[in-house]
């Protein structure tokens, strides 16, 4: 009788979002998250994939990220 296995395979998506805060990069990044949240099942992580600053008057006026967001797929 041969062995039955059972499998831990998951699949996982990448998603690509951008997020603004007028404070910090790192306040952009945790309302992405947050946001990301709200939509997206099983968020496991994200990367950075872009900052920028927006400047206005010669002071920085925003602090934009784009991040690639991963999430596992529901069975």
């Amino acid at each position: 009788m041969p062995l039955k296995m059972e499998s831990d395979l998951r699949v996982g998506k990448v998603v690509e979002i951008s997020a603004a805060s007028t404070k910090s990069f790192e306040d952009a990044i945790a309302s992405g998250i947050d946001r990301a949240s709200k939509t997206l099942k099983n968020v496991q992580g994200a990367w950075i994939k872009e900052q920028k600053v927006i400047v206005k008057d010669g002071k920085i006026a925003q602090f934009r990220v784009h991040l690639m967001v991963t999430f596992i797929l529901a069975d």
